[in-house]
């Protein structure tokens, strides 16, 4: 799994699926906007019922793992570092 690129539409329905469970909608309901500052990182706004929540780089992590482990059927636990790229937007680098 050495190199494995999660891309932005992935991380996106990651922290929907993540989302989801915590507020026991469907994925579906969720809305999510990944974002990247200079001084904070990455994060990422999720909206359900018309309700924001801020999600920190832990969070998004968190949902990365789930979305490896249940969907990708991959190590949960390998590295995970997020990336800005210049074409691709906000992608995950999975590493082992």
């Amino acid at each position: 799994m050495e190199g494995l690129i999660i891309p932005e539409q992935d991380i996106i329905n990651a922290v929907c699926v993540y989302i989801s469970r915590k507020k026991q909608v469907t994925p579906e309901e969720v809305e999510v906007e990944l974002m990247h500052d200079d001084d904070y990182g990455f994060s990422a706004e999720a909206f359900v019922d018309g309700r924001k929540q801020v999600l920190i780089t832990a969070n998004l992590i968190e949902a990365l793992r789930l979305w490896l482990d249940e969907f990708l059927n991959e190590d949960p636990y390998a590295g995970i570092k997020l990336l800005l790229d210049d074409e691709q937007g906000i992608i995950a680098e999975i590493n082992q």
